[in-house]
């Protein structure tokens, strides 16, 4: 028989009957009104998932992974404030509509049935999924989310402490408020849970203020696989620098007297908590699911025995609250309301066109304070004597770390966070001296855990500031990469625009590093970044252009709420001359801290018309190399450095070309490269005549082979005069 059916008959039944399954006393804490509520919460959230089945089977529903046996996830809300900003696990409808009763002036019978219809008309996601959320709630919402969620509520916390110190303009959550994330218990093996919670550890017993309360629903299962019995409480309870707290989640009143306990001790002592909350899983993971095929029947119908709606009938009518009658009509009452609702939300519309559905990928502008910038004085006063060295040329990496002291010192919202930031001044020295002169708190020495350092910058987003994370290598993306393509880039998609996570991800990356490291410390793909919509990715060459691509990195990131990838070719770091050794000729002067390069500006070198060599990081400095011996040869070359990778600047790059035959110089694998997507361009405006030279589909050698397998001066300059017919 259908679970789903025999679970709601033997509610009827047993409300009928007054069989209750057993359990413990009332535990006092929740008055009468708000005990009744609470229940009321429970019960629309079954109904909810009770319709999502019928609108499924009638093809006009798309979502039915349920929360029914989670439904004591609204005492959890309740023992919270409503602006608490809050990242839940998928089953947690209960908190969403107890926590919508805390705010009033809310539907969420109505709202979440808009939400599985997919209609345009949903106030969260505007059809584009399923998902719980709000902003008026401060619900970011999540999808079917794998503990990809924790890294982020870290940053959150993190950044409620850093806010009463620093309050940026943009600041969302209250100076006292905490933060707090849910999951399940299969969840809470993932190793980016295992991450983020390790990370909350390490933060706490450092004594760095970090309110978060992380709330495991313990239903024993993921999915077919079951949690080994005590696992939870093993795995968790004698963390270092993390409270335990644990409580039956089927009874109510003591899920509501751990939830309080467990905040209150977070909101006091500004310290992260870990409530443990044991759950049931009624119908199986999803409407597709049958839990029996996989599970031994009693055991199904030893969960469903202990339906948390029923735990809470006895609970209200021992406690003199409700009668089971009175219970009993209220399930039924909202039954019949969640199918007359759904009659009407069938009807309502949904997204038709891909501007539809793609129209909250680029998230809205804000309005942002004119900034004029730090005075002369102040900045001499900062700078000390690097002040008097700007106008003199100088390499990439130390013009780089000037444009970030700009930008730390007009934007105070401005953080900068990753492994060896501070004291060490990062690997290359990048960042030195920032951490002495802003302070451990806005440049900050995390832990070795790149989905924290993102998570930490994503929850920063949501508090107004302005991060700017670092990830030592681009290979050590690859750890983290969820982070960006599952949370920050999807964000503004999935809330239709209300919730945004700016940032400005700087990378050291790219090859061409002599005898050092190998693929690991060289790594030549940018494949990852280039198929996520919506972000920005930056990829400058020289140290004049660095600083003006970074401040406008900055400013999409400050007033267009964009996630922008700043790649840096670690090679070009230190790289002072061009043509000939003392030469000088790579270096530049710092420009002047208002100037820009905008997003769709190119960099465009020589008039010749006889070659156009389009590039970018190494290729751009291989490419004016290669420039100088094709004019030896009697070829006149312009080289064009695109700057902007994502999204290109299509029309000036076709501009830049003009008639010229086109060589394209990539850096990066001829698989999955940047190459493909210039050929594609060149193909589709009806360039004639073009090629490519690229990296091998290889990983880098260390050692004396670092360069074998990339493009090289030589090599372009043999490309051209083959493209050329020389």
């Amino acid at each position: 028989m259908d679970r789903v059916q025999i679970v709601h008959d033997n509610f009827l039944r047993r409300i009928a009957a007054q069989d209750f399954p057993v359990g413990g006393a009332v535990t006092p804490g929740l008055d009468n009104a708000s005990a009744v509520g609470l229940y009321r919460a429970q019960v629309l959230s079954r109904a909810l998932d009770l319709q999502s089945r019928v609108m499924q089977a009638n093809k006009q529903g798309f979502y039915t992974i349920g929360s029914s046996g989670h439904e004591g996830m609204a005492a959890v809300a309740h023992a919270l404030r409503p602006d608490d900003i809050a990242f839940l696990h998928y089953r947690d409808a209960a908190f969403q509509i107890a926590r919508a009763d805390q705010v009033g002036g809310q539907d969420m019978l109505r709202d979440m049935l808009l939400s599985f219809a997919c209609s345009s008309d949903d106030p969260t996601s505007g059809g584009r999924h399923k998902v719980l959320g709000s902003r008026r709630l401060m619900i970011p919402p999540q999808t079917s989310t794998i503990a990809s969620h924790l890294p982020k509520a870290l940053g959150a916390a993190h950044a409620l402490g850093l806010a009463r110190r620093n309050p940026p303009e943009h600041r969302l959550l209250a100076h006292d408020g905490i933060a707090m994330c849910s999951f399940g218990d299969a969840s809470a093996n993932h190793s980016t849970a295992q991450g983020a919670i390790n990370a909350a550890c390490w933060t706490a017993v450092q004594g760095v203020p970090l309110p978060l309360l992380f709330v495991c629903e313990d239903n024993g299962i993921g999915i077919s696989t079951k949690t080994p019995t005590g696992w939870i409480n093993a795995s968790m309870s004698a963390r270092p620098g993390l409270a335990y707290f644990e409580a039956d989640g089927l009874d109510l009143f003591a899920a509501y007297s751990a939830a309080k306990a467990a905040a209150d001790f977070v909101r006091k002592h500004r310290k992260p908590a870990f409530l443990h909350l044991r759950t049931v899983r009624l119908y199986g993971h999803a409407g597709a699911d049958i839990a029996t095929s996989y599970l031994p029947k009693s055991e199904v119908e030893a969960d469903e025995a202990n339906d948390p709606l029923l735990h809470t009938v006895r609970l209200l009518a021992d406690a003199g609250t409700l009668t089971a009658g009175e219970a009993l009509a209220i399930y039924t009452e909202m039954l019949d309301a969640v199918a007359q609702a759904a009659d009407d939300v069938v009807t309502r519309p949904h997204l038709q066109s891909a501007a539809d559905v793609m129209f909250s990928i680029v998230p809205p502008k804000r309005a942002c304070a004119l900034v004029n910038g730090p005075s002369d004085a102040r900045r001499a006063e900062l700078f000390g004597g690097d002040i008097n060295q700007m106008t003199a040329p100088q390499p990439l990496s130390k013009i780089i770390n000037w444009a970030l002291h700009d930008l730390m010192l007009a934007h105070p919202e401005t953080l900068i966070m990753g492994e060896d930031v501070g004291r060490k001044g990062g690997v290359y020295g990048v960042t030195q001296k920032l951490q002495s002169r802003f302070g451990p708190a806005r440049v900050v020495d995390t832990l070795l855990d790149e989905q924290s350092i993102l998570g930490f910058a994503i929850g920063a987003a949501h508090n107004g500031f302005v991060p700017m994370p670092e990830i030592q290598f681009l290979a050590y993306l690859h750890n983290a990469e969820d982070q960006l393509r599952g949370e920050a880039a999807t964000l503004p998609f999935f809330s239709n625009g209300q919730w945004t996570n700016p940032m400005v991800l700087r990378i050291a990356g790219l090859g061409y590093q002599k005898g050092f490291g190998g693929h690991f410390h060289n790594d030549n793909s940018l494949a990852v970044l280039r198929d996520i919509p919506g972000i920005i990715i930056a990829c400058p060459s020289t140290g004049a252009d660095a600083a003006m691509m970074l401040r406008e990195a900055h400013r999409l990131a400050r007033e267009e709420q964009r996630v922008v990838v700043f790649v840096e070719p670690i090679a070009l770091y230190p790289m002072r001359d061009l043509l000939e050794a003392g030469d000088g000729g790579w270096m530049t002067s710092y420009p002047a801290p208002d100037e820009r390069i905008g997003l769709q500006e190119i960099g465009v070198h020589g008039d010749g018309s006889d070659l156009a060599i389009v590039t970018y990081g190494n290729g751009h400095y291989l490419g004016r190399q290669a420039q100088a011996d094709l004019a030896a040869l009697g070829v006149q070359a312009r080289v064009i450095d695109m700057r902007w990778l994502a999204p290109l600047a299509e029309d000036a790059i076709i501009t830049a070309i003009g008639d010229r035959p086109v060589l394209i110089v990539d850096e990066c694998r001829r698989t999955g490269g940047q190459a493909e997507a210039i050929m594609a361009l060149m193909q589709e405006r009806g360039v004639a005549h073009f090629a490519r030279l690229t990296a091998e589909d290889s990983f880098i050698a260390t050692g004396p082979a670092y360069a074998a397998t990339l493009p090289s001066r030589e090599g372009i300059v043999a490309a051209s005069k083959t493209l050329l017919g020389k």
